[in-house]
């Protein structure tokens, strides 16, 4: 009997996505719940699982196309034989022949020695099959995609854990290796070569094509403007060295720069509501809460979790919640309720050395704080020249809520907060 497999609900305002990959193919045995199909919304890669233990039949739609919500995927051939419940059909018993028949011929042995071979082969086949589904879904993609035996490769995550890293070190491993010349070239996405001149054309995923929608609607449809301003970081570092150890300890993570702004950006938000404000319409609604939006790379573009109620976490609460995205974003992980919502965001283009940059708004917010690396620059104290270090910050807003005298008082507030951290203590 066929077993329908159909796009799954993906989440509020989510009504389609893009076949990325098929994890099965047709024939090959699949467990329940395994997952055998990648989706890519706008927003995160989504696996389909199997509704039941058999084999994927029809493969309906293929790599690349566009799907709805309730489309039919392809089949699943219930009742038979899956990775993880190994059934093998009893052979067909056939009568003795007379001893003055045809003795038949010795060729015959083989099949009987392939078939009492089965079972153990079917075991190992489905023992490999249930090492692959327990992969994080990012994990199983890079395994699939490669073609790499993650039983060949040592974990370096968590617990000995495979990552993505993991596999991407050992295809390249595999592909520097010398390879025999009958083996077939792997097939690479079209290149057009001139001359020793080569240009690869690679379509975008439905997450960068997202990505490039949202960010040119941010910039057509709200007034984007940008204030700058300087930090001194010498008492949050000092802060962070005398007391990281402790932290970690105490709490299981470490004291990151990311909580003391995330704090900063609440005495803001709160004194200056606008700025945690969005325009839906022709109104302006105003949020007693604050959830800031995390800008997080992941390997198939940026991605935003959100951090909620930061205006009542902890520090820890808020180093844990951050360090638990990064992870996820890692693994491919990520879920449609992790990046609902949000209502400022802080873009930390720091960690990949930036020193300047004019972030944009993630609609329908209306303003973005943006870090940058911190370095040793010559500054005036009392009177005198000092070398301390410092970090350029900028606040992008949506001038159409947001006047200049809030965006530069709201990063004023930050500023001084970053450069006074007792002020994040007595709420100030």
């Amino acid at each position: 009997m066929s077993i329908e497999v159909k796009v799954p609900t993906l989440g509020e305002s989510v009504s389609e996505a893009t076949v990325g990959q098929w994890l099965k193919k047709p024939g090959e045995t699949v467990a329940l719940d395994e997952p055998i199909v990648s989706l890519e919304t706008d927003k995160v890669a989504v696996d389909v699982p199997s509704p039941v233990a058999g084999v994927l039949g029809q493969i309906l739609v293929p790599e690349g196309d566009t799907v709805t919500v309730g489309a039919l995927l392809g089949t699943i051939e219930d009742g038979v034989a899956a990775a993880g419940n190994v059934a093998v059909a009893p052979r067909e018993e056939k009568p003795v022949a007379p001893a003055s028949d045809t003795v038949a011929p010795k060729a015959d042995a083989a099949p009987a020695a392939t078939a009492a071979a089965a079972p153990s082969q079917l075991q190992a086949a489905a023992d490999d099959a249930a090492a692959v589904a327990a992969l994080s879904p990012a994990v199983r993609r890079a395994v699939l995609e490669y073609g790499i035996d993650p039983a060949t490769v040592k974990g370096t995550g968590k617990d000995g854990r495979l990552t993505k890293e993991d596999v991407m070190a050992a295809a390249q491993a595999k592909a520097a290796a010398p390879a025999p010349a009958a083996t077939a070239a792997a097939p690479v996405p079209a290149a057009v070569a001139t001359a020793g001149r080569n240009e690869e054309r690679v379509k975008m995923t439905r997450l960068r094509q997202t990505i490039a929608k949202r960010l040119k609607s941010a910039q057509e449809n709200a007034a984007l403007l940008t204030t700058f301003n300087d930090v001194d970081m010498s008492a949050v570092m000092a802060a962070r060295e005398k007391f990281k150890d402790a932290f970690e300890k105490k709490h299981g993570v470490k004291l990151g720069f990311m909580s003391f702004f995330a704090k900063a950006s609440v005495l803001a938000l709160k004194d200056i509501p606008a700025v945690n404000a969005q325009v839906q319409g022709d109104e302006i609604v105003y949020h007693d809460y604050v959830d800031i939006s995390v800008a997080v790379s992941a390997p198939n573009g940026l991605v935003v979790p959100v951090v909620r109620d930061c205006d009542k976490l902890s520090f820890a609460g808020i180093e844990k919640a951050i360090a638990e995205y990064g992870k996820k974003a890692r693994e491919g992980s990520l879920t449609m309720e992790d990046m609902k919502g949000g209502t400022f965001t802080i873009s930390n283009g720091g960690v990949f050395g930036g020193l300047m940059s004019t972030p944009i708004i993630n609609p329908p917010q209306s303003a973005v704080l943006g870090l940058h690396r911190i370095e040793d620059r010559p500054v005036v104290r009392n009177g005198e020249i000092v070398i301390r270090p410092m970090m350029y910050i900028a606040l992008s807003y949506d001038h159409r809520i947001i006047d200049g005298r809030e965006a530069v008082t709201a990063l004023k507030t930050i500023k001084e907060a970053i450069e006074e951290p007792t002020r994040l203590l007595i709420d100030l």
